[in-house]
């Protein structure tokens, strides 16, 4: 058994915190609701998880507060009610002041909607665009189950592929500080009793001496040169041609994992959003949107057009020859079977399961060949030293 915290409301509006013991978080929670409370947030208590330092996101607030406004909507309790209740029990100070904005708004007349456009920087299009269908077809806390399910899933995706990336990073910034630690420390330091001997020292030691002066003494124009390129490459993405080749490279070297990637949030946006009651036409331009790869972008335009001209979804798609052929198959079933929204979302999951199988064997090749890389650079500086010393044998005394 374990111990959770959490987090209620009473029909009448009414606040309260405790602790429960349950065998798990389901459980916890139907034990809550059987008191008569509404659980709007539950966790293990700080006595069964191991304390730590945490920062809270913009996504994980606006996951946080989706949750828990679609609980207690689903409760039955007014749209003011419920966000007067989450103001006063958020945690975050800038999402409480943002909650009381918009329940200020939506007390001035706005819908919820209007009042969510007035704060971009939390609520993307595709979430005011869900949410507004949601109003109109009266099941606002219906799309908001759909938007937390689209979000958590979104967010699940995003912290596998950090994760998978964190060895690489450390891997390779430890190794480049101890060949620069080597090149710049430990080597100056022998360069100056080889000096003094005044042997001839062998080619490999001369080069890497070479390469130490150099960074010694123009390190500043080496930064310099990386800061200045890092500035020019973020400047000439930033123009829509540049966009456009350097999204064309990475999807040369990358394809796979691209391709895969922009599917499965393509799939899963248009699907959570047609099911929610987006008309198609909108649903396709709010999914074009959570597409990075402008090439990939840019086919959504020729859907659009095909969907406009009542060809469907499938037909664009497979003219645009971008997407896999199994997604566009399991398309093509969803359409003929008028069950296109739920088939996408299928699509999106298949996807999902096949990057993360994807980016591991990524990952399981790209770290032995840093280790290797890095190896082979510090081995040849190591090579290079033992036959600097080992040459000191050879003069004649």
């Amino acid at each position: 058994m374990a111990i959770f915290s959490y987090k209620a409301t009473s029909i009448q509006g009414a606040v309260v915190e405790g602790f429960i013991e349950a065998s798990d978080e389901k459980a916890a929670i139907e034990k809550i609701r059987n008191s008569g409370y509404i659980p709007i947030r539950i966790s293990l208590s700080k006595e069964d998880v191991s304390r730590g330092f945490s920062l809270k996101s913009k996504r994980g607030n606006l996951i946080i507060f989706t949750t828990e406004l679609s609980s207690l909507l689903s409760a039955g309790l007014p749209l003011d009610r419920s966000l007067n209740i989450l103001s006063e029990i958020s945690e975050d100070k800038y999402m409480k002041r943002i909650i009381q904005s918009i329940l200020k708004s939506i007390r001035e007349g706005s819908s919820f909607s209007e009042a969510l456009q007035k704060h971009p920087d939390i609520f993307p299009r595709i979430y005011i665009n869900m949410i507004k269908a949601g109003e109109a077809g009266g099941v606002l806390n219906v799309v908001l189950d759909k938007l937390n399910e689209y979000l958590e899933s979104s967010k699940e995706l995003k912290d596998h592929i950090f994760s998978a990336m964190i060895y690489p990073t450390i891997l390779l910034f430890t190794g480049g500080i101890s060949i620069i630690i080597l090149l710049t420390y430990v080597l100056p330091k022998f360069s100056v009793i080889f000096s003094e001997i005044g042997t001839s020292l062998p080619l490999p030691t001369k080069i890497l001496l070479s390469i130490s002066n150099f960074l010694q003494s123009f390190w500043w124009l080496i930064f310099g040169l990386i800061f200045s390129g890092l500035i020019l490459l973020k400047l000439y993405v930033k123009k829509p041609s540049g966009r456009y080749k350097w999204d064309s490279l990475k999807l040369k070297l990358f394809r796979d994992i691209i391709i895969k990637l922009e599917t499965a949030r393509f799939c899963r946006t248009l699907g959570t959003l047609l099911k929610s009651g987006v008309p198609l036409l909108q649903a396709l331009n709010n999914s074009k949107e959570v597409i990075n790869n402008q090439l990939i972008s840019s086919t959504i335009d020729i859907v659009s057009k095909g969907a406009k001209e009542g060809q469907g979804v499938f037909v664009p798609l497979q003219k645009a020859k971008v997407f896999p052929d199994l997604a566009l198959s399991m398309i093509k079933v969803g359409e003929e079977t008028g069950q296109l929204d739920e088939m996408l979302i299928k699509v999106a999951t298949t996807y999902e399961k096949s990057l993360r199988i994807t980016i591991k064997r990524f990952i399981s090749l790209l770290e032995p060949f840093l280790i290797l890389f890095m190896g082979l650079i510090i081995g040849f500086i190591v090579l290079a030293m033992l036959m600097a010393i080992f040459s000191i044998t050879e003069i004649p005394f």
